[in-house]
């Protein structure tokens, strides 16, 4: 027996109605949705932390994630595991005719091409079946998270020619959102106007980052890093002074996280230059 038939196999054993495990009876595709996010996102932690055996047990996690949703789609006669795997395999090969048919691709960037122009004539094809007008932002996630989805509904807009021409008018619309916030604040709107405003600068922050070729995710996941890093290290040095970082004036607590800077550009350096020797 192969392992991934022995993974189905005690999947469904978990869920056998007589003598499986009373939680993993009782779970429903939406009860189990949390834990494939959850998992997603620590296999993401894996990969940066680049923790090669932590990787390999949360990518089993995940697909333990995968196998739970079609065993319950099989008991419900919707899908079987198998009928997952072809149905990808089926789409891989229909998305890469040069490496499995006729066609000529040279390149990465040619590559990326025909995989989006195939895609879009599948969204063409399934508006189609559905009776209703295709749309260029078709088949984008309503869950994906905010600044995910902000920056694919901006990729799939300029496709089509609705774009900024370059980055500094993105630069320029981003003082101007700024400006509305001041004068939103400056007026006290209401809670819903903050929002729409707050909203606004985050949606023309992510076209910079777009134009920038930035990913929105790994930018604030980086900046979160190096805040927590910084601040850990505030409480450290308060702590080494015997001070209680609560009764802190805040100038103070300001020296202390620019020598958490300065110690982390010294400790860069240090890398750097070792690594330069090696």
């Amino acid at each position: 027996m192969n392992q991934m038939q022995r993974l189905l196999e005690i999947m469904a054993q978990l869920r056998d109605p007589e003598t499986g495990c009373p939680w993993d009876r009782q779970q429903t595709f939406r009860t189990i949705l949390p834990y494939t996010l959850e998992e997603s996102y620590e296999v993401a932690d894996a990969i940066e932390r680049d923790d090669m055996a932590d990787l390999k047990e949360e990518l089993g996690d995940l697909l333990f994630q995968i196998v739970f949703y079609t065993q319950m789609a099989k008991e419900a006669g919707e899908f079987t595991f198998d009928d997952v795997v072809a149905t990808v395999s089926d789409k891989l090969v229909a998305r890469h005719p040069h490496v499995f048919g006729d066609a000529e691709i040279r390149t990465a960037e040619a590559q990326s091409q025909a995989w989006e122009q195939h895609k879009a004539k599948e969204r063409v094809a399934k508006a189609q079946d559905q009776q209703r007008l295709p749309s260029v932002l078709d088949n984008i996630p309503v869950t994906l998270p905010a600044l995910a989805r902000a920056a694919k509904l901006q990729r799939r807009a300029a496709r089509v020619g609705f774009d900024w021409p370059a980055i500094y008018p993105v630069l320029d619309k981003i003082e101007e959102e700024v400006a509305e916030l001041r004068e939103a604040l400056a007026q006290g709107s209401h809670h819903e106007e903050m929002e729409h405003e707050v909203g606004d600068l985050m949606f023309a922050c992510v076209n910079l980052a777009r134009f920038a070729s930035v990913d929105t995710e790994l930018a604030l996941r980086g900046v979160n890093r190096r805040f927590e890093t910084r601040f850990r290290r505030v409480e450290a040095l308060a702590h080494e002074h015997g001070e209680v970082l609560s009764e802190l004036p805040l100038a103070q607590m300001d020296r202390y996280w620019e020598q958490a800077k300065r110690e982390e550009v010294l400790a860069k350096a240090k890398k750097t230059a070792a690594e330069g020797e090696e």
